[in-house]
């Protein structure tokens, strides 16, 4: 599945990249079909199931950022050619994309679900049977599946990622925030006034300390994801009463049992009923994890997949 936000942030901060893409398997394969990497000269992006396959991969992705070679198609049988005991084979992808081949190929998708380009010689149009995957799962409402057939890729377009909101860069929300910035499903988000408790922290974890957290959520999506635990539990009491007054999709507050019990109290006092209040999680995450912030950290990433899930799930059924 296609990712054009992580491919513009990545062209916006290393001028291009290679997209490398598993176009087909057969076999036992490290990744499905569709699974992705984004490369450049000293950083990656993703992984296609490591290995020798991928280390092979990135020097052949480095080596076309070197020569300028826009695309490339390698069919690798995994146990002859890189001694993989998957048994299968291959086919990957290679694309680079910068600034121009970027807005050529976002132009030709607009507002379509799949993205389908030609990336070998052969027919100048599409075959009839890859038109026809792509009209079938449209009528469906569903993703098309990512396939390689006579020279031309198809791959559905990534639409819903959800954005999180972390108030608070200590052990927990670093922990946190490094944990949701590699999932293609969420766009990270993380707010805190202390300017060095974002040393180190990768480009694609967006980062906010010139703002204070309360103005950051004024202006948030409405379907957003906020997870509150700043160092203060009357700032995060305001963030919750703040939170409360507005539409938000999930809801987390780091905590006790003991400290939910007050700040339920609490919430209640500044006007907020029980049925909404339910609706902010305190503890976060799976406390039976233990407290570690890896931990919690796995607890609530957990959570938010599934709660991506059932957003898109019901998307679908409404669309």
């Amino acid at each position: 599945m296609i990712d054009f936000a992580a491919l513009v942030e990545a062209v916006e901060a290393h001028t291009q990249v290679v997209r490398l893409v598993v176009a087909d398997v057969k076999g036992s394969a490290p990744r499905e079909p569709g699974t992705s990497m984004l490369i450049w000269d000293d950083g990656i992006l993703g992984t296609i199931g490591g290995g020798r396959l991928e280390f092979d991969a990135v020097k052949t992705a480095r080596k076309l950022l070197e020569d300028g070679t826009a695309q490339l198609v390698s069919r690798i049988a995994l146990g002859p050619e890189v001694d993989q005991c998957c048994g299968g084979s291959v086919t990957l992808a290679y694309e680079i994309y910068n600034a121009t081949t970027l807005d050529v190929a976002m132009s030709g998708i607009q507002d379509k679900a799949s993205y389908m380009r030609q990336l070998e010689q052969g027919s100048h149009t599409p075959p009839t049977a890859l038109l026809s995957q792509v009209a079938q799962a449209i009528a469906q409402s569903q993703p098309v599946s990512t396939q390689l057939s006579k020279g031309w890729l198809v791959e559905p377009v990534w639409r819903a990622r959800l954005p999180v909101f972390i108030y608070g860069a200590g052990h927990v929300g670093r922990a946190l925030a490094l944990m949701l910035a590699p999932l293609p499903q969420f766009e990270v988000h993380l707010c805190d006034v202390r300017e060095e408790q974002f040393e180190d922290l990768p480009d694609n974890i967006q980062k906010s300390w010139t703002l204070l957290p309360t103005d950051v959520m004024a202006h948030a999506p409405q379907t957003a994801a906020h997870l509150i635990m700043t160092p203060e539990h009357e700032y995060d009491l305001e963030l919750c009463h703040r939170l409360l007054s507005r539409s938000f999709g999930y809801a987390g507050l780091i905590g006790s049992q003991t400290k939910w019990v007050r700040f339920r109290k609490r919430l209640i006092d500044l006007g907020h009923d029980d049925r909404q209040i339910d609706r902010i999680q305190c503890p976060i995450g799976d406390p039976g994890l233990g407290k570690h912030p890896q931990a919690i950290a796995i607890g609530v990433t957990a959570l938010l997949l599934q709660h991506q899930i059932e957003q898109v799930a019901l998307l679908k059924k409404t669309a």
